[in-house]
């Protein structure tokens, strides 16, 4: 299924598409909580997380990809956003993740994260995957891990996240789709 912006895609347990105005509640109260933001430049208000939510839409029309927000199957309800990301000056071609803190720990991010790899590669002809992750987040770097992505040392981030601390993780295609057989 495709939307407006872009494609919908299924796992085992994820609904992955393409942000809709609907999500904005769920959005906002994710990205209020300091927690599961605290990596990512913090909490904001809703109004701040309705211009990002609208980046990630913009992205997807100017780019033809971005962030998707994902949909857990059995409860139905926006968990999180993630996937393919490469804004202005970024670092590099990115596959990111964040979900509520009620669902970490559940393999949500690896699994998700999985099928945004496999659809960057064979969709947009992505080369390379990294991922930005702070040094102090342990969770990520571990999703990192089980993605088959290694720490590639420091990286550093467009204004105005140029000072915060960041290590490139990621992998070439290659690599991935050998892991994959």
């Amino acid at each position: 299924m495709t939307t407006s912006l872009g494609p919908t895609l299924e796992t085992a347990r994820l609904i992955l598409r393409p942000p809709l105005q609907a999500d904005l509640d769920a959005w906002a109260a994710f990205q209020a909580d300091a927690e599961n933001v605290k990596f990512v430049g913090g909490a904001t208000p809703r109004s701040a997380t309705w211009r990002g939510m609208a980046s990630v839409a913009g992205s997807w029309a100017l780019q033809g990809f971005g962030m998707f927000s994902v949909i857990e199957k059995e409860s139905g309800r926006w968990i999180g956003r993630l996937g393919p990301w490469q804004p202005a000056e970024w670092p590099g071609t990115e596959v990111g993740w964040g979900l509520v803190r009620e669902v970490q720990g559940k393999g949500y991010a690896t699994e998700g994260a999985s099928a945004a790899m496999d659809w960057a590669i064979d969709h947009l002809g992505w080369t390379d995957i990294i991922h930005c992750i702070d040094p102090d987040n342990v969770a990520s770097q571990k999703v990192a891990e089980r993605l088959g992505s290694r720490n590639r040392g420091p990286g550093r981030m467009p204004p105005p996240f140029q000072d915060a601390p960041i290590d490139l993780w990621g992998q070439t295609a290659a690599e991935w789709k050998a892991r994959r057989r």
